[in-house]
């Protein structure tokens, strides 16, 4: 991990104030009242808020707020509303192609198929039309979120929470995990998570799907710590991969809504797939892990205790009965695909005039030397 001297160059890690979209959330408000109105009964009459982005939002989809009222069978109806939106492609999105028809087919179908807590999936819209690019909209829930910036391992809810409540907080996020890869991966609807790519296994697909990446984001520059990562993936892949699960993907709690210290909502789908149960797990580790060592790059003391491998590879199993295999090589490939992102939202960076690309070029990748210890197999130690 590159250590920052002091809290002003951790904003230029996590910065508060990040270009992510040209669009002006408050001028879609009437295309919004008049989309809604096209969806629901004649002489609704739809009304909603003024339309806003949360400012701790991430940097792929776009998120929209609004509350809404109308009449509905003679009854004043309505609610609280998330409406994701597909980026704009000159925006410099984190990823070249966003499929919001298949993160709103896989929400539903998770909370169909599980006891997994997702928003109430409402309405889809394909047609650029009405808002000038695809787009869903969910229920809003209430809840709280470990916060990325500034990190929570830096101080925060739960950071500041007693060891037991942090353990149950743990143990029910790789809960989450769990109960999700109990869902037939088999199921025909299920099969558009699958990459049609080559490989003779969901995970060798699912590698290539990051190679091709990568290959997107690095245009005409080289990051020799990623190029270094896949040959080592390639050296190192597992004797036996696993059954293939649906993956979350993005699996972090930064993307679960907590009430109290339990899981009410998990969102952002728009990695899932279908791949070894592992993917998940190797994830949600990994992260903990960069924002750990973002906090002891700082010397504060950090959640060390928290989100541990073998703490977390028992939870798992304790749950399902299968235990987690070969996770030192799913935590180096997590670390790989940050990587690559990271890379990407730097490159949003440069495109909003909001940074340059440095000499050293890895820098960007915050996580640089804790990878390159992975790889010369000193961090195992």
């Amino acid at each position: 991990m590159s250590t920052p001297d002091d809290e002003n160059d951790l904003a230029e890690i996590v910065p508060e104030e990040l270009t992510k979209s040209t669009r002006d959330p408050a001028a879609l408000r009437g295309a919004v009242e008049a989309w809604l109105a096209g969806q629901l009964p004649a002489g609704a009459a739809p009304e909603i808020s003024e339309v806003t982005s949360p400012s701790a939002t991430g940097m792929s989809s776009e998120t929209l707020l609004f509350d809404a009222r109308w009449r509905e069978a003679g009854k004043e109806q309505g609610g609280a509303f998330v409406l994701r939106l597909e980026p704009d492609l000159e925006d410099c999105p984190v990823f070249p192609v966003y499929d919001m028809k298949s993160q709103f087919e896989i929400m539903k179908l998770v909370g169909e198929r599980s006891r997994v807590p997702v928003p109430r999936a409402r309405w889809l819209e394909l047609d650029r039309g009405p808002l000038g690019a695809p787009f869903f909209v969910m229920d809003k829930v209430e809840g709280r979120v470990p916060p990325d910036i500034m990190p929570y391992t830096f101080g925060s809810w739960l950071s500041e929470a007693t060891p037991e409540e942090c353990r149950h907080f743990q143990d029910a996020s790789v809960g989450v995990l769990a109960e999700l890869h109990t869902i037939d991966a088999t199921s025909k609807d299920l099969a558009f998570l699958e990459f049609d790519l080559p490989g003779d296994t969901p995970l060798k697909r699912h590698f290539e799907n990051q190679r091709r990446l990568y290959a997107w984001t690095q245009e005409d520059r080289h990051h020799p710590v990623i190029e270094q990562a896949f040959e080592w993936l390639e050296s190192h892949w597992p004797e036996k991969e696993g059954a293939a699960v649906v993956s979350w993907g993005d699996a972090r709690i930064g993307n679960i809504l907590y009430a109290g210290f339990e899981p009410a909502a998990v969102l952002d789908w728009e990695m899932a797939a279908l791949g070894p149960r592992e993917l998940d797990l190797g994830w949600m580790i990994f992260m903990h892990c960069f924002y750990e060592e973002l906090a002891r790059s700082m010397d504060k003391p950090g959640m060390p205790d928290f989100m541990r491998p073998e703490d977390a590879a028992a939870t798992y199993e304790a749950k399902t009965g299968y235990s987690p295999q070969d996770l030192d090589f799913y935590q180096v490939y997590a670390a790989l695909r940050h990587g690559i992102i990271l890379t990407r939202i730097h490159a949003r960076r440069v495109h909003f005039g909001e940074g340059e690309w440095p000499e050293d070029i890895d820098s960007v990748i915050y996580h640089r030397s804790t990878l390159e210890r992975m790889l010369d197999g000193s961090w195992w130690e």
